[in-house]
């Protein structure tokens, strides 16, 4: 049973940057892709951006794309994000997941870590 843990989320003010992290731990670990969602408490979950596990493909959501940059280590069986420019709208809970198929649907990920709180504040 893979698990998948996030650190790096806290609080920061409008305009900073943040690095999240996610590691997988708990077997053999070979997703087709690795995405990052964020949830608020009156929203549901959403797409924010995913990597193929192999190649060079990424994917982002327009709310986030040219400031935020998502990456892997594959060694570490860790994936990244990276959060420039920040806005209090980015305030969420963020959550990685795997998933063997598709990318931006949270339906095709199966699993999913425990999320980290990021707080942007003005």
């Amino acid at each position: 049973q893979v698990q998948l843990v996030e650190s790096g989320g806290g609080l920061v003010q409008a305009g900073g940057s943040l690095r999240l992290s996610c590691a997988a731990s708990g077997g053999t670990f070979s997703p087709y892709v690795m995405g990052w969602f964020r949830q608020t408490p009156r929203e549901e979950r959403e797409f924010v951006a995913a990597i193929r596990w192999s190649g060079s493909s990424t994917y982002y959501a327009d709310s986030v794309k040219g400031r935020f940059t998502i990456s892997r280590d594959n060694a570490k069986n860790t994936v990244y994000l990276q959060m420039n420019s920040l806005k209090r709208e980015d305030t969420a809970v963020y959550y990685c997941a795997a998933a063997d198929v598709g990318y931006n649907d949270p339906a095709d990920f199966g699993s999913w870590g425990q999320g980290t709180q990021v707080t942007v504040s003005s």
